[in-house]
């Protein structure tokens, strides 16, 4: 990595988003899809600028948001990695606008669809539900996760053509996902090969969950080490630290060593540990943000950095302000 490369300051593309719906006919639901993109040069500042901005509207309000992207406009051609970003459970496709477009603006397609259970009348919940009926709707909820995701991978791989000025690059892809989606990162590996790396936000499938938390396992039945990165928080009331360091420490691979500080919660509003396995070694990561993980002389490189969020402590969701982005110098599925 160069001295004049930063991935924690927004890239040098302007970023475009546009919504796509894809049916999955096998399962016959119909998949509303956000996918950021580089848009073209022409575009350059109105990402940023709050009258030429996104604005869209989530599913459980009406107060109006924006996003730092520009709808439907022209891509930049070329051809470029692919990132899937994995929603919580209660969340959506536009749950993480910040990062999906921030990690657009370094060069990255990133897609996200609503997953299964904010689209299937039989995944919701009822009002006169049994204990048994809640059971085995949860039970479908977790079954249906991977399976998105992999529908979301050949849908955009097939060559349906949502631009023709974009092209994907089948070995470049990676998939990060918080919570419920952290959990569904991981769980893709096994049965997703085409997926290089994952970074996991305070995900779920610890073998002791909580009450109240989907009970999510993880196999790590992989075949294969991944590069894995993991940002967790120290005081998660829903997650809690023990089940992260038990996650981390199954993950196949060769575990870095990490100089840890402590964390805010859950929300991931402050400072984070962030510790990483696989083959995503020699890791730098911001001391602001509290860690610094060090490791064998290894091309990945696994980069954190919290700037400007919020701290609310206690809450579950994932923050305005936290900025992800790995590199390697080689193959990496996040290559400058």
């Amino acid at each position: 990595m160069t001295d004049e490369y930063d991935p924690f300051v927004r890239g040098r593309y302007p970023v475009g988003v546009r919504t796509i719906q894809a049916r999955d006919t096998g399962r016959n639901r119909m998949f509303p899809c956000e996918i950021w993109y580089p848009a073209a040069a022409e575009y350059t500042g109105q990402d940023l600028a709050p009258g030429t901005q996104d604005v869209f509207t989530a599913p459980s309000g009406d107060t109006p948001r924006r996003q730092m992207a520009v709808r439907n406009t022209a891509a930049e051609a070329g051809t470029y990695p692919l990132i899937v970003f994995s929603h919580p459970s209660g969340g959506g496709r536009r749950t993480a606008t910040f990062l999906c477009t921030h990690l657009s603006s370094h060069g990255y397609v990133v897609a996200a669809l609503d997953h299964s259970e904010t689209v299937a009348v039989e995944l919701a919940r009822t009002d006169d539900e049994t204990i048994e009926q809640k059971t085995a709707r949860r039970q479908a909820v977790i079954a249906d996760r991977v399976p998105d995701i992999r529908f979301l991978l050949d849908h955009l791989l097939s060559g349906a053509a949502w631009d023709s000025e974009i092209n994907l690059d089948p070995t470049q892809i990676g998939i990060v996902g918080h919570s419920f989606g952290g959990w569904t990162a991981l769980a893709a590996n096994e049965a997703e090969s085409r997926i290089r790396a994952v970074v996991a936000l305070a995900p779920a499938g610890a073998s002791q969950p909580k009450p109240g938390i989907l009970p999510a396992k993880l196999t790590f039945t992989w075949g294969r080490d991944v590069p894995t990165l993991y940002l967790v928080a120290e005081n998660d009331a829903f997650l809690p630290l023990a089940g992260m360091y038990e996650i981390f420490e199954r993950t196949p691979g060769n575990q870095t060593n990490g100089d840890l500080a402590p964390s805010r919660p859950h929300a991931l509003h402050g400072p984070c540990r962030g510790i990483t396995r696989g083959h995503a070694n020699d890791a730098a990561v911001d001391p602001r943000a509290g860690v610094a993980p060090k490791g064998d002389a290894a091309n990945r490189r696994a980069l954190f950095r919290r700037a400007g969020s919020r701290i609310r402590a206690g809450t579950h969701a994932l923050p305005h302000g936290c900025r992800i982005e790995a590199t390697d110098g080689s193959a990496a599925v996040f290559p400058r």
